[in-house]
């Protein structure tokens, strides 16, 4: 496994296992399979609504718990925010049956970005959240939360994969010692992606998948990815990617994918921001 060194210090896989969209009913079986096969960064949150089935699994796997690199994640917090970012965390960490994550992430950039900071800036003092970081956070968005806080994020994962491949937001974090971070790196096989001609004829050149192919590249720019599955097979398949290196020219061929845009959705829109700054979980 390859590691990234976060502006804390603390190590962290570039590969890891991603929990989004698994029922919470299978995420404990895909989880085990997925620590069985290696994976050591276990990626969740709140709002995906199966931390305790990632934490059933962590308990049952044996592992030590210094060998495994934990991230939940913060939903966006009703006022007082940060009273009640700190009440999350703990019911966060009660679900995992954790004592500390080493990760712990704002979800989404709304509603009181600067409380839920603070308290997060608590929460990673007290020791209880090893580093802390953001998820879709936009470069002005980024660059204003670090230059007006305390603590500088330690990860952005944003939307991240052939064809949004997000260079200036790369640019930006690696001047600021934020690490880049991807969701979506498989963009979900929109775009034909499994099938894209000039990713199957690389993998041709390496006698590897498609899937592999992308997530070379993501470790090749340096980018955390946390690809999911419910296949065993596929698990084993998605980390075995170290063996092998993209050339200047193919990495250049994938390069000209990119379409500059989402293929999912636009943090910016009025009515994204207005549908996710006004859900709220379940406690």
């Amino acid at each position: 496994m390859q590691y990234v060194t976060l502006n804390t210090g603390t190590r962290m896989p570039i590969l890891g296992f991603g929990v989004y969209q698994i029922p919470p009913e299978q995420t404990e079986q895909a989880v085990g399979e997925a620590l069985a096969a290696g994976y050591r960064l276990l990626d969740t949150a709140a709002a995906y609504g199966n931390e305790e089935a990632v934490g059933r699994a962590i308990k049952n796997s044996g592992i030590a718990r210094e060998d495994l690199f934990v991230t939940t994640k913060l939903w966006v917090q009703d006022a007082p925010a940060q009273a009640n970012t700190i009440g999350t965390f703990e019911t966060s960490l009660a679900r995992l049956g954790l004592e500390y994550v080493d990760l712990y992430l704002m979800h989404q950039p709304y509603g009181d970005v600067y409380g839920q900071w603070r308290a997060m800036e608590a929460v990673h003092r007290d020791g209880r959240a090893k580093a802390i970081g953001v998820a879709n956070f936009a470069p002005d968005r980024l660059l204003d939360l670090l230059l007006n806080n305390e603590v500088t994020p330690a990860v952005d994962q944003i939307e991240t994969h052939p064809f949004f491949q997000r260079g200036a937001d790369h640019a930006l974090m690696r001047e600021h010692g934020v690490q880049h971070q991807s969701w979506g790196g498989f963009a979900e096989g929109k775009n034909h992606l499994f099938t894209h001609p000039v990713l199957a004829a690389i993998g041709d050149q390496h006698g590897k998948s498609v899937a592999q192919v992308v997530l070379r590249w993501l470790v090749q720019r340096d980018i955390v990815t946390i690809p999911k599955s419910v296949r065993a097979e596929r698990m084993a398949e998605n980390i075995d990617v170290f063996d092998f290196v993209l050339t200047g020219d193919e990495m250049a061929e994938i390069a000209a994918l990119d379409t500059g845009t989402t293929l999912f959705f636009d943090h910016r829109d009025p009515e994204m921001v207005a549908w996710l700054a006004a859900r709220r979980l379940e406690s």
